[in-house]
C-alpha cells in the first residue's frame, strides 16, 4: 500500500469496522449505507453482524462553483430533511434560491437511486433498533448529520455512527449528534478519503445492487434459519 493508505480497499475497511462493532453490545441492528462508496463497507459489517442492509439516502449540496465543498446535505424520507451549515453557505453565497434549486435536483437523483438500487424492496424499519450507518470515509460530516438526524426522527433505539476515516473535529461534531462513533482512525492530516485507500474505484450502479441483492439474500436466509 502507499506509504499513507490504511486500508487495501472498501471491503478491507469494512472487515475492520466489523471486528470493532462486534465488541458491542448491539439491539437488532441495522445496517445503513450511504450510497455508492458506503455499501461494500456496510456490506461486510452486515454479513459479520447477520443483519439486515438498508440505504439512507443523502446528497450532498455543494456550494456554489464549488460543488464539491458541503455546505450541508439533503437525506430522503416521509419529508426529505435538509440539514444545512448556514454559516459555510453564507459565506460561499448560496442564497435561498440556489439552496432550493439543489434541493430539487438531489431529490431527483434521491428517487432514481431508490428505483435503480431498491428495486421495490420495502424499507426497514429502525423503530426501536440500533441503526448503523457506514461510509467509506467522512470529510466534512454533512451527509452523516443528515441521516443521523433522519433516522432518530424514524425512532431507532441508537444511531451509530461508523466509519474508517475521519478528521478529528467531524468526529467531535458526530459525537455530539449520534448515540455512538465507532472510527478506525483520525488522522490529523486529511487531503480527501481516497487518499487512505488503495483501491478507491468510482463504484458504477450496478456494483452497488449486486451488492445490495446478495445482502438482501444472505439476510433472507438468516431470517428463515432463526
Amino acid at each position: 500500500m502507499s506509504p499513507r493508505a490504511l486500508f487495501a480497499d472498501r471491503a478491507d475497511a469494512g472487515r475492520r469496522l466489523a471486528t470493532a462493532l462486534k465488541k458491542l453490545t448491539l439491539e437488532k441492528p441495522i445496517v445503513y449505507a450511504l450510497p455508492r462508496g458506503g455499501v461494500p463497507v456496510a456490506a461486510e459489517v452486515a454479513a459479520a453482524l447477520n443483519a439486515p442492509l438498508d440505504l439512507v439516502l443523502v446528497r450532498k449540496i455543494g456550494a456554489p462553483y464549488q460543488p464539491e465543498l458541503a455546505i450541508g446535505a439533503l437525506v430522503d424520507g416521509d419529508v426529505p430533511e435538509v440539514v444545512l451549515n448556514r454559516e459555510i453557505a453564507a459565506a460561499a453565497g448560496a442564497d435561498a434560491a440556489y439552496i432550493a434549486a439543489v434541493e430539487a435536483r438531489e431529490l431527483r437523483e434521491i428517487e432514481r437511486r431508490r428505483s435503480v438500487y431498491l428495486r421495490g424492496r420495502p424499507v426497514i424499519s429502525p423503530a426501536k433498533r440500533d441503526a448503523i450507518i457506514i461510509d467509506d470515509g467522512i470529510a466534512t460530516g454533512a451527509t452523516a448529520l443528515a441521516a443521523v438526524h433522519a433516522l432518530k426522527r424514524r425512532g431507532a433505539g441508537r444511531v451509530i455512527v461508523a466509519i474508517p476515516v475521519a478528521p478529528p473535529d467531524v468526529v467531535t461534531r458526530l459525537q455530539a449528534e449520534a448515540d455512538l462513533v465507532v472510527c478506525l482512525a483520525q488522522p490529523e492530516w486529511f487531503a480527501g478519503i481516497s487518499a487512505f485507500y488503495q483501491d478507491f474505484h468510482q463504484l458504477e450502479d450496478q456494483e452497488v445492487v449486486a451488492m445490495l441483492t446478495a445482502a438482501a439474500t444472505h439476510s433472507a436466509k438468516c431470517d428463515a434459519v432463526s
